[in-house]
């Protein structure tokens, strides 16, 4: 991928940051949270689209430059989603040494056509058998702390993730919009979608999604630690025969916000 490393933070705006638990307390306004995961069976497939659509798009104009999608963009949806919203807005996408050769090639298609996206990784040398040794602190190395510098360098307020409800044990209790404890406003607009919903929109509108899933892998991480599973668990197949299993690397987890040098 040839944006690999990321040197420079981009110039800083003269436009005054928004507050982001005004912004949070105003979109909660128009998108209670309260119940929200009952939606999940509730809304048929063009409600959700259009309800994180207007999610999207009322983020963006609170948040503005201060609102980035957070993405691996396996599927892609999320960042089709969030540029239909809002064309204008940021992303970034984390890299690790360990990922799929298809994936990399993948992301790095996906980045060439879109350079409002900038690419995140750790460079730093790392024992190789970090992944099966310590499958935490590899993630934490690999995955969160180049996303703590993305969050940092793009002067981010409130991040878009592609979490759903479904998609495991640990997302059951999300909710489509948090004010985090590191004040960061975190923005969930698939939250009441199934898999199969996503499935769905990727083939309506034709958008490219990793070539792996052809395979059969349901939820996509680094090489060492992502199989093909069986059974309606879609993240079982994460960091099998550790304490990870079916688990989260951390970035939708942990604290993202930096100060002096430390997640808060």
């Amino acid at each position: 991928m040839s944006r690999a490393t990321v040197s420079e933070r981009p110039a800083a705006s003269t436009r005054a940051a928004p507050d982001p638990r005004g912004a949070y307390e105003r979109l909660l306004g128009t998108f209670p949270q309260d119940g929200v995961t009952d939606l999940v069976g509730t809304l048929h497939f063009g409600e959700k689209v259009e309800r994180s659509l207007a999610l999207l798009a009322a983020a963006h104009r609170e948040f503005g430059r201060h609102l980035v999608v957070a993405s691996t963009l396996s599927t892609g949806v999320v960042w089709h989603l969030a540029k239909r919203a809002a064309p204008g807005v940021r992303g970034f996408v984390v890299v690790t040494r360990h990922m799929h050769r298809e994936t990399l090639d993948f992301l790095g298609r996906i980045v060439a056509r879109f350079p409002e996206l900038t690419v995140y990784r750790n460079n730093d040398p790392l024992p190789e058998d970090l992944p099966r040794r310590d499958p935490d602190r590899c993630c934490e190395l690999l995955k969160v702390e180049p996303a703590r510098r993305a969050i940092r360098d793009l002067e981010a307020l409130a991040w878009v993730t592609g979490v759903r409800a479904t998609a495991g044990r640990r997302r059951a209790a999300a909710r489509e919009l948090e004010l985090r404890p590191d004040g960061l406003v975190k923005i969930n607009p698939v939250l009441l979608w199934h898999e199969h919903e996503v499935w769905k929109y990727a083939a309506l509108y034709k958008v490219e999604v990793n070539p792996l899933y052809a395979l059969g892998y349901r939820s996509l991480g680094c090489a060492p630690c992502t199989r093909i599973a069986a059974g309606d668990h879609e993240r079982a197949g994460r960091w099998v025969g550790t304490s990870k299993c079916g688990g989260e690397c951390g970035i939708n987890t942990r604290p993202m916000k930096l100060v002096d040098g430390a997640g808060i």
